[in-house]
């Protein structure tokens, strides 16, 4: 009996997320787990070889593209405008933009360009972040469907960077960091509140022209929130400052939570075999924690955590029971997941002018994909024993995240969305 309702727990799950293979709907895939079931991805490509087609950008960009079917969407700054792209995959071709003018410039850290939050879409709507500018949907043609322009001011010395999430009818977003700072639902048709938690990060925005409080400007959270199946039903994981909470995602009650993080949050949750970890940022800690129970749980349910660790802006991935995470000083490294044991740590090294990385591990076919400030792209397994398969260079900083879909992978540059394919033998 245990068995049959482990399954129809895990069925359930699935099909609310149920995507096609070739979809990669939101920033880090159908899950948010940075995972793809996609095969025989490139593996080597550079400026030329294996490079379908490159389109260049107006102006440079964090945020990842989301692709469904023939469509590619990118969330993009041009000048005081925050506005979404849609490209046709086949051949890179603008299909339309669409959004709106900032009603007022938001502070900004000098490598955080305005709209960092990706979209995110479901086949039918495409709903995008533009931070205090609020919270909009389009359809595939580029009609705005609803606008939220009334959930106050974003504001924090590094800006802004939560991507939406979409699950089942309700549209999750985290609206922060900064003194301002809340966990939203809404109704992804209608855009209406459904419910709201504040969070108290005692962020304190500095006066113009003066120095903020140490204690009170490094903090904040910049996670997008990823929803687990825990005991049987679903859960909506966020990592805050100092902690990771658990939410009924249908009512926003808090469930359970667990302390450990520092007060900087860049990274997403990661989960996998009923345990969740937590990363901070800053040379900040790392938590682990059997997802469940009630209440505070950070004495009966925390397996692990990490006091200090090298400054993590990238999410990474579990995969085989141990975690993989390529740092923002550029090195990758391999953890077990069930007691947090070290691996090994390694070095990415390529060609660029940085090795500082801020992107996110896709993983695909059992190999990390990611690209660094310098424009390198690494491609390494994911294994207790480390393996460097590949260095591609596309001499553009990137801030993005690599995007997996019907065999080809969409790069995201400062200057360029590139399209990486696999040419056959007839040079195709």
């Amino acid at each position: 009996m245990r068995l049959k309702y482990t399954l129809l727990c895990a069925l359930v799950f699935l099909t609310a997320f149920q995507t096609p293979a070739a979809n990669w709907p939101a920033w880090r895939g159908p899950l948010g787990t940075g995972l793809s079931d996609e095969k025989n991805l490139p593996i080597q490509w550079n400026t030329t070889e294996n490079v379908k087609w490159r389109v260049p950008l107006p102006e440079p960009g964090n945020s990842t593209p989301v692709v469904w079917n023939d469509r590619i969407f990118v969330t993009q700054p041009v000048g005081n405008r925050r506005t979404l792209f849609c490209f046709n995959r086949a051949d890179g071709k603008a299909l339309w933009q669409s959004g709106l003018t900032s009603a007022e410039k938001e502070p900004t850290h000098g490598a955080n360009p305005y709209c960092s939050g990706s979209p995110v879409t479901d086949g039918e709507r495409v709903i995008v972040s533009y931070a205090s500018d609020g919270l909009v949907s389009y359809d595939f043609g580029g009609k705005e469907l609803w606008r939220r322009a009334d959930l106050g001011r974003q504001i924090h010395i590094w800006g802004a960077g939560p991507s939406p999430v979409i699950y089942g009818d309700l549209c999750f977003l985290n609206f922060g960091p900064g003194e301002t700072t809340y966990l939203l639902a809404v109704e992804k048709k209608t855009g209406k509140t459904v419910w709201k938690q504040d969070e108290a990060t005692g962020y304190q925005h500095p006066k113009e022209g003066g120095q903020g409080d140490p204690a009170k400007t490094y903090i904040g959270s910049w996670s997008t929130p990823v929803i687990m199946p825990v005991e049987g039903k679903d859960q909506l994981l966020m990592s805050w400052p100092k902690r990771l909470a658990a939410y009924d995602p249908k009512s926003g009650r808090e469930i359970w939570t667990c302390s450990g993080l520092n007060p900087l949050a860049y990274t997403s949750p990661i989960y996998a075999d009923g345990i969740a970890v937590a990363m901070g940022g800053f040379g900040g800690t790392t938590i682990a924690v059997r997802a469940g129970g009630s209440g505070d749980v950070t004495e009966s349910r925390r397996l692990w955590q990490h006091s200090k660790t090298k400054q993590r802006i990238g999410s990474g991935v579990i995969h085989d029971g141990y975690i993989y995470i390529h740092n923002d000083p550029g090195v990758a490294e391999c953890y077990e997941l069930k007691t947090g044991k070290l691996v090994w740590e390694e070095r990415l090294k390529g060609g660029g002018p940085s090795g500082v990385n801020w992107s996110s591990i896709m993983l695909a076919d059992g190999n990390c994909y990611t690209i660094t400030q310098g424009g390198d792209c690494f491609v390494f397994k994911a294994s207790p024993k480390f393996e460097l398969l590949s260095v591609n260079s596309l001499g553009e900083p990137s801030n993005s995240s690599i995007v997996p879909s019907n065999r080809e992978l969409f790069i995201r540059t400062h200057q360029a969305l590139w399209c990486i394919a696999q040419k056959n033998e007839n040079g195709r």
